[in-house]
């Protein structure tokens, strides 16, 4: 692997190659990290499609961002993560090359609910949803320049685990500890997607990034009552600003020294805070069994199978009904 990114260099928005003539796609781009990554992006050429659950939202985000950078080539495509038809629907309309594919949307420690299809909501809308998204993609981005998949998962990937037992919280269910499962399924999908990628030969990268301790409304949004007040508190008093978070999964998406299977993160103390450098996963997370036994999972109940087809082969991957 290359050297790491370290303090020293101290990577910033400004050191962003051109990204003229890519295709940038941003989940979760309304707001927070994934609006200052699109916006970005957007400022150094790149055209970047927006999503957002929420169409007022997506729209005001998309006015803001075309405010602020004049002439910028972005667009606004509603996607609904926690919807596995939404998901095929928003794929069915990208019809050219895909450079980079940001999966940043989340939600964060709301009370048990669930997805369409009947999943917890946390796992349901930040793993699952983006497993089907990036599969149902990946012969866009196989056609891309430099083409990376960055998937964002959290330092609570640490405390994370997979339920297999009790997937959905049916038994016992935790706002923190399922925000942490679907953060760790992150990281085991990253890090697998990584392994299929370079077996196959593929030109995809597949990166993981996280924003360290960032002030977004993930944490005002999602949480209820005394945790939601004690997080507002903590956003105040110990978080960085989203601009400073968000640099993490730029240099994920952009920086030519980055690799396939690099985890991005803050280089400050306990990765809370700082500038982006190469961190590591928890050690459970590296874990091929259990990536495995997620991968196969994810495939069975989104209906999304990939195909890693070699140079001579092509094709969308398989899906079923």
């Amino acid at each position: 692997m290359t050297n790491a990114p370290t303090i020293a260099d101290r990577w910033a928005a400004a050191d962003i190659p051109d990204q003229s003539g890519r295709t940038a796609i941003v989940t979760g781009a309304n707001s927070g990290l994934g609006y200052v990554t699109a916006r970005e992006l957007a400022r150094r050429g790149a055209r970047v499609v927006l999503t957002a659950r929420n169409p007022e939202k997506g729209r005001a985000a998309l006015g803001r961002l075309r405010d602020e950078q004049p002439g910028a080539v972005v667009e606004l495509r509603p996607l609904d993560l926690a919807d596995l038809d939404s998901v095929r629907v928003f794929a069915g309309t990208v019809d050219t090359p895909v450079d980079i594919l940001i999966n940043n949307a989340g939600i964060m420690m709301p009370p048990r609910s669930l997805t369409a299809q009947g999943f917890e909501s946390q796992l349901g809308t930040n793993h699952l949803g983006h497993f089907a998204l990036t599969g149902l993609l990946l012969d866009r981005l196989r056609a891309g320049r430099d083409p990376r998949v960055v998937t964002v998962s959290s330092t609570l990937h640490k405390n994370g685990s997979i339920r297999f037992d009790d997937l959905n919280g049916e038994r016992s269910y935790s706002p923190r500890a399922f925000y942490a499962q679907s953060k760790f399924a992150n990281v085991l999908f990253g890090l697998e997607l990584d392994r299929r990628l370079r077996a196959t030969g593929s030109p995809v990268r597949s990166l993981l990034a996280h924003p360290g301790y960032s002030a977004t409304n993930l944490q005002s949004t999602g949480p209820t009552g005394m945790l939601n007040a004690i997080l507002k508190v903590t956003n105040r008093l110990m978080a960085q600003d989203v601009e400073t978070g968000a640099l993490n999964q730029l240099y994920a998406a952009v920086e030519p020294r980055a690799e396939g299977g690099q985890f991005i993160g803050p280089n400050g103390r306990n990765e809370s805070k700082g500038y982006p450098a190469l961190v590591q996963p928890a050690e459970s997370a590296k874990d091929l069994d259990t990536a495995r036994r997620l991968w196969d999972l994810s495939e069975r109940v989104t209906g999304v199978r990939y195909r890693f087809p070699t140079e001579e082969e092509t094709g969308p991957p398989e899906t079923e009904a």
